[in-house]
């Protein structure tokens, strides 16, 4: 695990976005895992103004998004679909063929879970997964549970969950109870995981999540397991780690 602490939303995304970056022009046929939320839209803003500056293309990448609330319409402004289009899809070269999410209004939802897997498993191994965290240690959509699924699967969200995305919504009522999530053993096959996390009200779960004992309570604690997992904090997240250079 190598865990670097940033003074400034600005200096924190600029890392992640070289991360991604670095990767994409090294390897052109990258496979990448992307996130959604608010942790994100400042290391797409960035990969953004990189392409374009002509540093990179992303004609020959694919990418794979780990999640997408189940009953919204794709043109809703809320969904994932809406947020990759917005922040990153509609301001680079992927094509949109290559760019993949999980469809949360199919008539067979197991279906499309065994679909969205076969194409993961179609395209390799995914090079780069980008990954957030809940305030319950959820990772995708992964809530803690006395079991984890390995694969792509519907998810009833937690009430925490719920709370912390109503921000997006006009009220609680509005927010999807269920969504497709990447499984947990998908995202842990990640060739590299990069995990993204700022604010003071994450400090707690960070250090469950990365210094305490591995368990399915805290999904994210299975990340300590990752042979090429990097974490980028700002200081506030950062603030209960213990053993940590500042």
């Amino acid at each position: 695990m190598n865990t670097l602490i940033f003074d400034t939303d600005d200096k924190l995304g600029e890392a992640a976005a070289n991360i991604l970056s670095g990767l994409v022009q090294t390897k052109p046929r990258a496979v990448l895992g992307l996130a959604t939320g608010g942790t994100p839209v400042g290391i797409y803003n960035q990969v953004v103004s990189d392409f374009k500056r002509g540093m990179f293309s992303f004609r020959e990448v694919t990418t794979f998004n780990l999640d997408e609330y189940v009953g919204l319409p794709v043109d809703h402004p809320e969904s994932y679909h809406s947020y990759m289009r917005h922040h990153l899809f509609d301001h680079i070269d992927l094509p949109a063929a290559q760019a993949y999410l999980p469809d949360g209004n199919a008539s067979d939802i197991a279906a499309e879970c065994r679909r969205y897997d076969e194409l993961i498993d179609r395209a390799g191994q995914i090079d780069l997964q980008l990954l957030g965290l809940g305030h319950n240690g959820h990772i995708g959509f992964n809530e803690p549970a006395h079991a984890l699924i390995r694969g792509t699967h519907v998810v009833e969200l937690a009430e925490e969950t719920l709370q912390a995305n109503a921000r997006y919504f006009q009220s609680l009522d509005e927010v999807p109870k269920q969504a497709l999530t990447m499984g947990v053993g998908t995202i842990l096959k990640a060739k590299m995981i990069v995990l993204v996390v700022k604010g003071a009200d994450k400090a707690a779960i960070v250090q469950s999540a990365l210094q305490g004992p591995i368990t399915t309570d805290c999904p994210a604690s299975l990340l300590q397991t990752h042979p090429h997992l990097i974490v980028l904090l700002d200081r506030a997240a950062a603030e209960k780690l213990g053993g940590t250079s500042p």
